[in-house]
C-alpha cells in the first residue's frame, strides 16, 4: 500500500509538473501575438526569455517520466498516461519554440513600417491559442469529447494559413519592396500553423491516454471501414 501510494504521489507530481509547463507555453503564444499586434518589443524580448525555463521544465518532467517507467513498471491507464505525457511535454516544449519564433520575427518586423492591416493573422492565432487551450484542459479533464473538437479545427486554421499566404504573394508580385516584411508575415502565419498542429498531436494523446484508441493519421477511421486494427 504504502509503495502503491507513493506512485500515486509521483503520478501526481508529474500531472502538476505538466501543468506548470503548459501554463507557461500558453503564456508565450499569447504574448508572442501581442508583442506584434500591439507593436511591443519589450513584450517580444520576454517571449524569448522565458523559454528557457520552458526548456528546463521539459528536461524535469521527461526525467520524472523515465524514472516511473524504469522504476514503477506502470500498466494499463497509468502506462498510457506516463507515455501520452511524454509526447505532450515534447508538444508543449516545440509550441514554445514556435512562440519564440514569433517573437523573432516580430522584432524584425517592428524595425519597419507595417505593410498591411494585421487581420487574418490575429484571427489564426486567436483559433491556435484556443486550440492549445482546450487541448490541455482535455488533459486535464481526461475529456476525449473535447479533445476530438480540437482536432476538427485544424483544417479552419489551415485555410487561414493559405489566405494569408495568397494575400501576401500578390503583395510581393505588386512590389518586390515588400518581400522582407511579407515573408515575415509570411513565417509567423507558417509558426502559428505549426502550433495548430501540436495542439492537435496534444488532442490525440489525449484520445490515447483517455480510451486507448489511436486516431492519428485517421487509424480508427480506416479501421472502421476495412475491418482491420480490430
Amino acid at each position: 500500500m504504502a509503495m502503491e501510494r507513493h506512485f500515486d504521489e509521483e503520478l501526481k507530481e508529474l500531472r502538476e509538473k505538466l501543468l506548470r509547463m503548459a501554463a507557461l507555453t500558453e503564456s508565450a503564444v499569447a504574448r508572442s501575438v501581442k508583442s506584434l499586434v500591439r507593436r511591443d518589443t519589450e513584450m517580444a524580448h520576454l517571449v524569448i526569455l522565458a523559454d528557457d525555463e520552458i526548456n528546463m521544465m521539459e528536461i524535469e518532467a521527461e526525467e520524472l517520466c523515465l524514472k516511473l517507467l524504469a522504476l514503477r513498471q506502470p500498466i494499463a491507464k497509468d502506462l498510457r498516461f506516463i507515455a501520452a505525457a511524454m509526447k505532450i511535454i515534447n508538444e508543449l516544449e516545440r509550441i514554445g519554440d514556435l512562440s519564440v519564433n514569433i517573437a523573432q520575427r516580430t522584432l524584425d518586423i517592428l524595425k519597419e513600417p507595417l505593410l498591411k492591416p494585421l487581420i487574418d493573422i490575429p484571427r489564426m492565432a486567436g483559433l491556435a491559442q484556443k486550440m492549445v487551450t482546450d487541448s490541455l484542459e482535455a488533459f486535464v479533464h481526461e475529456d476525449s469529447v473535447l479533445a476530438r473538437s480540437v482536432c476538427l479545427r485544424d483544417d479552419e486554421v489551415d485555410s487561414l494559413n493559405y489566405q494569408i499566404f495568397r494575400e501576401l504573394l500578390s503583395y510581393m508580385l505588386e512590389d518586390p519592396q515588400t518581400v522582407t516584411r511579407a515573408v515575415d508575415l509570411l513565417l509567423i502565419g507558417r509558426h502559428l500553423e505549426r502550433i495548430a498542429d501540436h495542439a492537435t498531436n496534444i488532442s490525440e494523446e489525449v484520445v490515447y491516454m483517455v480510451q486507448g484508441k489511436t486516431i492519428k493519421h485517421h487509424i480508427e477511421e480506416r479501421a472502421g471501414s476495412s475491418g482491420r486494427f480490430a
